[in-house]
């Protein structure tokens, strides 16, 4: 197992992350499936509890703040009954919230209903948020930046990081270390970020294609050239990660347990490295952390969090 760095409560407890981007309430409907409907050929599922969650730059917060550092959340959201009751989980963690409202837009809700302990369907309600909306966050963002370590972006595609090009330069020249989430196939948009974390799906939609390793890393580093980045970070699930940067590449293999479910694993991986670069780790230590954390958090039920001392303990 690759050596993992030391990292105490103490600086965990000093490092400081503003979280920006898009923001959604997860829900959950479990229930029994005892027959097909006569209806249709699919399940009746008959609910039997109801469960929410905080998800995508929420979850993302949430994982910042359960390893023991601090997280802000800098999010556009609507008026409606799911900001509200995601404003009320965000209370409860600890997360500090800077919700910017738009009464025009809904907030993004994922509804998934689960049955015989696996999802039977998925339904999303999103629309995208106003300009004026996203204006006023970028001044807030402004005003956020001198209490923070680090600026993390998760990008879910849903239009609440418009102005991320800006953001990012002003964190930059803040001297501020940026780790990006990204979303779509134009990676243009986040020029002279710090680090990206696209999966394999995700890379695969902008550098196409590779034959293997020896390809991969030559169009990898192309792309990090091309967006002046410090270091790109490829999630590749059951093989493990590989950070590219100026020195070259770091590869760290999965850890070997069971995947129950792989939903939020990039957010706990993110996170991970954020906390742990706002805590003084360098983007080489910290792998092998988030790595560790990604491993553990997909053998958990939906989006969820590992602790500083599950991140620890013995292997």
């Amino acid at each position: 197992m690759t050596q993992l760095s030391n990292l105490s409560r103490e600086q965990l407890a000093n490092a400081r992350v503003l979280v920006v981007g898009d923001a959604m309430l997860d829900r959950y409907w479990f229930g029994a499936v005892d027959r097909i409907s006569p209806e249709a050929p699919v399940p009746v599922v008959r609910v039997t509890r109801e469960e929410e969650r905080m998800g995508a730059a929420a979850n993302v917060a949430y994982n910042v703040v359960t390893l023991g550092a601090k997280a802000s959340l800098l999010t556009v959201v609507g008026d409606d009954e799911a900001s509200h009751k995601l404003e009320a989980l965000v209370a409860q963690t600890g997360i500090e919230p800077h919700f910017g409202r738009d009464a025009h837009s809904k907030t993004t809700v994922k509804l998934r209903v689960i049955g015989r302990q696996q999802q039977l369907l998925r339904l999303d309600f999103e629309n995208t948020p106003k300009t004026e909306t996203l204006a006023s966050q970028s001044a807030a963002f402004a005003g956020l930046l001198p209490g923070h370590g680090v600026v993390l972006f998760s990008d879910y595609g849903k239009g609440g990081l418009a102005h991320v090009a800006d953001m990012i330069a002003g964190a930059r020249a803040a001297g501020m270390a940026v780790l990006i989430d990204p979303k779509g196939s134009d990676y243009s948009r986040y020029k002279n970020a710090t680090v990206i974390t696209p999966n394999r799906l995700e890379l695969l939609q902008v550098i196409g294609p590779w034959r293997d390793e020896a390809q991969l890393q030559l169009n990898v580093q192309n792309l990090r050239t091309q967006l002046n980045l410090d270091a790109v970070l490829l999630t590749r699930s059951e093989e493990g990660m590989t950070l590219f940067d100026a020195q070259g590449q770091l590869h760290v293999s999965a850890l070997a347990r069971e995947v129950f479910d792989v939903t939020g694993a990039g957010d706990t991986v993110i996170a991970t490295m954020a906390a742990c670069v706002a805590a003084g780790l360098s983007l080489r230590s910290a792998l092998p952390l988030a790595n560790r954390a990604g491993g553990l958090v997909v053998g958990k039920f939906g989006t969820a969090t590992v602790s500083y001392d599950e991140l620890f303990a013995a292997a």
